[in-house]
């Protein structure tokens, strides 16, 4: 099915496979910015109505299908954007399919056998895969690790904070969402809702800086969760340590006005601090500030937001310029990321956690 006119041959063609908000708000504004490289010509949805009115949008190929996406000759980076449950199976798909790349948001795998999985059939067909943990990719963590000198041998201290309006707030100020789904009710005094809360906030939200955590921890793998609750009406305090680096995440996704989204490295003698802007918004990078022995070094904001930064990264990578994240990086996130997500939830089982009216306490 088709909305397309004749595809720019000077042009990399791009796939989407699933439309819901994050493809219409976030992944088809920031490849408008980006139409010197990269045209949008295949989206796929289950829902036929919501494929076609996302695809006619931007003059896209429209199908319920992975296998005719796949199958589309123009298309030559895959975005894979569906539920979680189906991601590896599509990236196994996509690279089989020859494509040139594959961005998968997060997480790419629901456990390490899956990843494993993936890990060798990109080896084995030489299709490079890209995580959609954006900040790793956003210029201003960019600037901050060309910057930082020796700070990662020092830190004792990491914390990531966000403060964020539920995620259609921002939806509805980027574009008129089609096909949204309605989130159900949930008893959140409920042991087990508690321990959905904790594993959805780490795999869906603090995963995010888990990539940065984890340049600033590299005994992960011994991943000790002290204390872990969720915050009504969504969010999580979670403190850990891993190694000798004590780590604290904090979220809250509330009614507040302000959204702030900060992640800090403490050492005895420099710190980094990196204010991101809040994904919908399409408001640039983030800053980063490193201080040390009295001075501050103040590093952006810059043109463009870690969304924007994939998929240039993704362009350099099907033009067969730059070089891929390793398997190895991209499982060790997982690994790490699901460590603290059921660590976290092995709390509830134990009483050592619960649900709290922490709202307040987020938002001072």
């Amino acid at each position: 099915m088709s909305n397309q006119a004749q595809a720019s041959p000077a042009l990399l063609g791009v796939g989407i496979l699933g439309a819901g908000p994050a493809t219409q708000a976030i992944h088809l504004p920031s490849l408008a910015r980006l139409g010197d490289l990269l045209e949008v010509r295949h989206i796929m949805d289950v829902d036929p109505a919501v494929a076609e009115t996302v695809a006619g949008r931007v003059g896209a190929n429209f199908s319920t299908s992975m296998d005719e996406l796949l199958a589309d000759p123009a298309v030559d980076i895959v975005a894979i954007c569906s539920p979680h449950q189906f991601h590896a199976a599509q990236v196994i798909a996509s690279c089989r399919a020859g494509k040139k790349a594959v961005l998968c948001e997060k997480p790419f795998a629901m456990n390490g056998e899956e990843a494993a999985r993936i890990s060798a059939v990109s080896a084995e067909t030489g299709v490079p895969i890209i995580v959609g943990a954006m900040h790793t990719f956003d210029p201003g963590w960019l600037a901050a690790e060309e910057a930082w000198e020796d700070l990662p041998e020092h830190v004792h201290t990491i914390r990531s904070s966000i403060v964020l309006p539920p995620n259609p707030r921002f939806e509805d100020f980027a574009t008129e969402i089609v096909g949204r789904v309605p989130v159900p009710g949930r008893d959140s005094t409920d042991p087990d809702v508690i321990k959905a809360m904790l594993t959805g906030g780490v795999m869906g939200l603090a995963i995010h800086d888990l990539p940065l955590v984890r340049r600033f921890t590299p005994d992960f793998e011994a991943v000790e969760v002290l204390h872990a609750e969720i915050v009504r009406p969504f969010g999580y305090v979670i403190s850990l340590r891993a190694g000798n680096v004590s780590i604290e995440l904090r979220a809250a996704m509330n009614a507040t006005w302000e959204p702030s989204w900060v992640f800090e490295a403490i050492g005895d003698d420099a710190a980094l601090k990196i204010d991101f802007t809040p994904s919908y918004v399409h408001a640039g990078s983030a800053t980063a500030r490193i201080r040390r022995a009295g001075r501050t070094t103040v590093l952006g904001p810059f043109g463009h937001n870690g969304y924007e930064g994939e998929w240039r990264k993704l362009a350099e990578l099907a033009s067969g310029t730059g070089q891929a994240p390793s398997a190895e990086t991209l499982i060790h996130d997982l690994e790490f990321a699901l460590s603290i997500a059921e660590a976290a939830a092995r709390r509830v089982d134990t009483g050592r956690t619960a649900g709290t009216p922490a709202d307040e306490e987020i938002n001072a």
